[in-house]
């Protein structure tokens, strides 16, 4: 049974004093995912309203809004997404992926360089490079004879309990390197962390945006904006497989709870909002999420 979702995001940006705005990139829509994703509602509302709004999916599917607000001077900017998500739970089958030591060879044979390809996925990216502490941490982890599943898996396990979960301690511009070798940092870092090792030891990865469900203690209240965005790995585990997605920072497969908004080799190709905006005095951004589920449409709907 599918579960279905109301997912409202607010992302703002506050100026010190009245400027010109310029132009954003947005990547905060959730994507549809054929047996997987069902999205039947999704509403991105800016303000100030642009004065140029144009839609296209990128290289890598990715739904992307552009808008340009025509020198239009502001004291902030605002962005709200309203969308109704419908989620499909893939469970793990059997493993019928390739030993790593194989791997390179099912590599070979994929002559398809489109968006998913996974020879994209395997060199160094924007925000991840070849980070050698990263790489000796994996290699001692994986040895050749392993699936590329158990691979995924055990460097997604020992990551998180190598890594503490801190909030502050890292910001969105935090080397991988750094985060790693401060054994804290939030999913970001995790994610970054991650491929950086899989790609190592010859597996290629990349990162998933999203949104996470998230259950509040028992017989606590749930609070409204407390959800975040969220970010996971996804993997290519061979030609049987394919990609495989993994949450290290909760040690676990990707569920239905995770609802993907955008995928991408780093989080340099997934950000929600990319920009350029003259302004002068000290600013300030935030932003809230909530994910709330929905009932379930009755059979046959």
């Amino acid at each position: 049974m599918p579960t279905r979702y109301d997912i409202r995001l607010k992302i703002f940006y506050t100026y010190g004093q009245s400027t010109s705005l310029g132009h954003h990139v947005i990547r905060m829509q959730p994507l549809e995912l054929p047996k997987r994703q069902r999205v039947s509602i999704r509403h991105l509302e800016i303000w100030p309203r642009p004065t140029e709004r144009t839609e296209r999916t990128d290289f890598f599917g990715n739904r992307v809004v552009s808008v340009g607000f025509g020198g239009r001077a502001a004291t902030g900017i605002e962005f709200r997404l309203k969308a109704w998500v419908e989620r499909r739970s893939q469970r793990p089958g059997l493993d019928i992926s390739p030993s790593l030591a194989r791997l390179p060879v099912e590599l070979a044979a994929i002559r398809d360089l489109g968006g998913s390809s996974p020879h994209h996925f395997l060199a160094p990216s924007p925000r991840v490079g070849a980070i050698p502490e990263i790489a000796a941490f994996a290699r001692d982890l994986v040895q050749p004879d392993m699936t590329a599943l158990e691979a995924v898996t055990c460097l997604g396990e020992a990551l998180h309990e190598e890594m503490g979960f801190l909030p502050g301690a890292t910001d969105a511009d935090t080397p991988p390197a750094e985060a790693f070798r401060r054994r804290k940092g939030v999913c970001q870092d995790y994610s970054h962390i991650m491929i950086a090792g899989l790609r190592a030891v010859g597996v290629p990865a990349g990162y998933v945006s999203g949104f996470l469900r998230t259950i509040p203690p028992e017989g606590q209240q749930r609070l409204e904006g407390a959800d975040a965005m969220h970010a996971w790995v996804r993997a290519w585990c061979g030609r049987e497989i394919g990609w495989v997605e993994y949450d290290p920072t909760n040690a676990m497969a990707a569920s239905e709870d995770h609802v993907v908004v955008a995928y991408g080799r780093d989080y340099a190709d997934v950000s929600p909002v990319k920009g350029v905006t003259r302004m002068s005095g000290v600013g300030g951004t935030g932003h809230s999420v909530d994910v709330v589920e929905l009932p379930s449409e009755p059979a046959g709907a």
